[in-house]
């Protein structure tokens, strides 16, 4: 796990810690990148000791776009053959929580990764867009489905469409960004949220994750049904019996994730 070449990560105390890191080229998103980042996210994925996942950009930017030169002789045959997304399919299968911290760009692919975050965190003067319009393609790792289910057909179609950046303002008022954080405090920002989340019951954060993530894309009644097996699933669980024995006891309750 110290092998990496474009991120950096760590942990601190239960946070694992993930930070894109080319900030030469403001962290343009390469497939070695991506595979990196599967691997660390599946790694703090299975650490019992970490709890929350935080994600954020070194130097000036998130990550303003793909990389560009990897991908620009490409053919049909060769992504086909490369199925270089199936990388971004396994980061949707992270279970714990991941807690994004978008500062100066987050476009391309860059905006999927941010994308594939469960809250997002974003500085004052964050900028988000997809530009790929502007290349004669368009958004490939998600970014077309998980804008759209976000904030509706129309408003992803013009954000799309026109290739244009819209203000991290704009980003929160439309239901993309959770909250807005002065730039200086951003990452400090997304460890106090991550570390709230981390002293909450374990599993009961896999399972809401897994419901939320189902409400999506399930009927009502299917997603209802959905959400009924995972609250009957956690009655099985030690961490609900100390959750519950530490109410009545007037105690913090310590879980365990068992």
């Amino acid at each position: 796990m110290d092998n990496f070449s474009h991120i950096l990560i760590s942990v601190e105390g239960p946070l694992g810690m993930v930070q894109l890191n080319r900030p030469k080229v403001l962290n343009a998103i390469s497939r070695e990148m991506v595979g990196e980042l599967v691997s660390a996210f599946e790694h703090f994925d299975n650490c019992d000791d970490v709890r929350a996942i935080v994600l954020y950009g070194g130097g000036r930017a998130f990550a303003a776009g793909a990389d560009i030169d990897e991908m620009a002789n490409e053919s049909t045959i060769d992504f086909e053959l490369l199925n270089q997304f199936s990388d971004w399919d396994r980061l949707s299968k992270v279970k714990k929580p991941i807690i994004g911290a978008v500062h100066g760009f987050a476009l391309g692919g860059g905006f999927e990764l941010a994308l594939s975050c469960d809250i997002l965190f974003a500085a004052e003067d964050a900028k988000f867009g997809f530009p790929e319009v502007n290349l004669g393609v368009m958004p490939g790792a998600g970014g077309t489905q998980r804008l759209t289910k976000l904030i509706g057909r129309t408003r992803a179609l013009e954000w799309i469409w026109d290739g244009e950046m819209r203000t991290a303002k704009e980003a929160k008022e439309l239901g993309v960004v959770n909250r807005l954080v002065a730039p200086e405090l951003l990452v400090d920002e997304a460890k106090k949220y991550a570390m709230k989340l981390a002293s909450k019951a374990p599993l009961s954060l896999r399972l809401i994750k897994d419901s939320v993530n189902k409400a999506v894309d399930y009927s009502l009644y299917e997603g209802m049904q959905y959400e009924r097996k995972n609250f009957y699933l956690l009655f099985s669980s030690e961490d609900q019996k100390e959750g519950m024995k530490a109410f009545i006891e007037k105690r913090k309750p310590h879980f365990r994730g068992r």
